[in-house]
């Protein structure tokens, strides 16, 4: 019961106005979920198809698993670009006007794939196939090269980095800078994403992928975006106000292009100021093998292992979702039990090594044998990679706020980048090279354990390769995660009150700021830029309206990261 009165307290701690406009926004990103599930999800398993189906057409070794890995690390690295794009935008126009453009955009992009298979010849899957559908026959597909979906992915990619920045963004726009507001908001919107993306997968691997065919399938996408757009357009303008700049001014205000392209030399920036905050303190080192390589195995483990075992164990490449849903369905109950438990564990150091033991639990694929077809088998995958995402979400979203708070308090030395903003700028992408690089070499070397052992025409398998690509790999980043979690200062307990001898207990620091920092800089002596009053009306204001500085909004693109 005590839970259930936290939860209805948190309820009323949201002023009328914002409990509307956090309705509003729930509405929407549940439906945006769901069809990002049915979109990713049926992408990767079309991809999977149509390059096995080129290789038996023409008689030529597979090379399907190197193309799909390049195919979704393309895809998210070209996620930062949009995120780049998308920083001058949101100081000029409202935030969810920004926002419900974006994912229209998002949907027209997704689109493009439905107009390009079906200008090609692709149909809906035959009626005949949804109850028996024949091995290795796709000739309803689209008859077009299979390689143009990789740069039709990286343009989706753009336009997923841009709602993905401003779905980070407009929390701090609905509840203002409250911290606690924040924070309760954050964890009310990520359980009913997280509940979406569960069912969502579920539905797309069992209902849309079976009845419509991967190639169609995610012809739900753009109508659940349009929907999200609407939806998020009745959210209320957020006391944006527009800047009317002078006749004098409105020369040296830059142009879009301009700012994007600050905004990308700041991102670079950002990457080698984080690079070296990292890499000179032992406070800090741990967050690269903590966080960054955490994310790339989690990551590998839904894009890479789940469609590899949906398609060479199980012969059906779209039950790799009811896999990602068992993995949602991990990630949920995980940051159920953070939220719960916020008193109990203080640190993230019990919930990482939780992470890297669960990481052992892939060894049994291996040398596991399924009976092909079976869809229970699919079941029985979903089931384990649950406790795996478990593990990773509890750790994700207690090592977020670790950093948010102890780097908040961090004075950077840069004056174009924050230190919060640089560190999480190079690990993110610590993450997508690694993801780009290995994804892509370790799906050759699983196809050319396939070829090797059959191919498409002799029954190859790969459960040899998958002794080294997820048994061996993942051992190795369990080592490393449960390595990084003694480096700090006073971690060796199980479960320690405080690492680095640092209490982040104490008074938050601003989203903008250095406000306490500058006020003690003042009594000090030190020379600050500005006075302790003006931060903290700036720290009142959001980040995203027209009244916060470009600059700012564009070195916060990495931040928001």
């Amino acid at each position: 019961m005590g839970y259930v009165t936290d939860l209805k307290d948190g309820f009323r701690a949201f002023t009328p106005q914002e409990r509307r406009n956090i309705a509003f926004y729930i509405a929407g990103i549940m439906i945006y979920k769901f069809g990002l599930e049915a979109f990713n999800g049926s992408v990767v398993a079309l991809a999977t198809n149509r390059y096995d189906y080129e290789s038996i057409l023409n008689n030529k070794p597979s090379r399907t698993f190197e193309r799909v890995g390049l195919l979704t690390g393309l895809n998210q690295a070209f996620q930062c670009i949009g995120s780049i794009l998308i920083g001058p935008l949101v100081k000029r126009y409202p935030t969810k006007n920004v926002l419900a453009v974006a994912i229209l955009v998002f949907g027209l992009c997704s689109a493009l794939l439905l107009i390009i298979d079906a200008a090609t010849g692709g149909t809906f899957m035959p009626v005949a196939y949804r109850t028996n559908h024949p091995e290795n026959e796709w000739s309803y597909y689209g008859k077009y090269n299979t390689d143009a979906m990789i740069p039709v992915y990286c343009v989706s990619g753009i336009a997923y980095g841009m709602v993905e920045l401003i779905r980070r963004v407009i929390p701090r726009d609905i509840v203002g800078g409250h911290i606690q507001k924040l924070r309760k908001m954050d964890s009310i919107v990520h359980i009913f994403y997280e509940i979406t993306g569960t069912g969502g997968a579920f539905i797309t691997a069992l209902v849309i992928i079976p009845q419509l065919g991967n190639n169609m399938a995610f012809i739900v996408t753009p109508i659940c975006f349009t929907f999200s757009a609407i939806i998020w357009f009745f959210i209320s303008e957020l006391d944006f106000k527009r800047h009317k700049p002078s006749t004098l001014n409105q020369r040296d205000k830059p142009a879009y292009w301009k700012a994007a392209f600050h905004g990308l030399y700041l991102f670079g920036e950002s990457i080698w100021v984080g690079a070296k905050i990292l890499c000179s303190s032992r406070k800090f080192i741990w967050l690269v093998p903590g966080y960054a390589v955490a994310l790339y195995a989690h990551r590998y483990l839904e894009n890479g292992i789940a469609p590899q075992i949906a398609r060479r164990y199980l012969g059906h490449s779209a039950w790799s979702q009811i896999m990602v849903g068992g993995s949602n369905l991990g990630e949920l109950l995980g940051a159920l039990c953070v939220l719960l438990l916020t008193n109990k564990i203080q640190t993230p150091m019990p919930w990482l090594r939780l992470d890297a033991l669960m990481l052992l639990i892939v060894w049994y694929v291996p040398f596991w044998r399924p009976v092909s077809g079976d869809v229970g088998q699919a079941w029985i995958v979903a089931g384990t990679f649950a406790p795996i995402s478990f593990g990773w979400a509890a750790g994700d979203v207690s090592l977020a706020a670790y950093i948010q708070a102890s780097l908040a308090r961090l004075e950077s030395k840069n004056k174009n980048v924050s230190a919060l903003g640089a560190v999480m700028a190079f690990l993110y992408s610590f993450y997508i090279v690694t993801y780009a690089i290995s994804g892509t070499l370790l799906g050759r070397y699983l196809d050319g354990v396939y070829n090797k052992s059959g191919g498409n025409s002799e029954g190859g398998e790969i459960h040899d390769g998958l002794l080294f690509t997820a048994g061996l790999q993942m051992t190795i980043i369990s080592v490393l995660v449960l390595a990084a979690t003694f480096v700090p200062k006073g971690a060796l307990a199980f479960n320690p009150k405080m690492i680095s001898d640092e209490n982040l207990n104490g008074d938050d620091v601003g989203m903008d700021g250095r406000a306490k920092q500058e006020d003690q800089g003042q009594q000090k002596g030190v020379h600050v830029r500005s006075s302790v009053s003006v931060v903290v009306e700036r720290s009142n204001k959001s980040y995203c309206s027209d009244e916060g500085s470009e600059p700012n909004v564009e070195k916060r693109v990495s931040e928001i990261l």
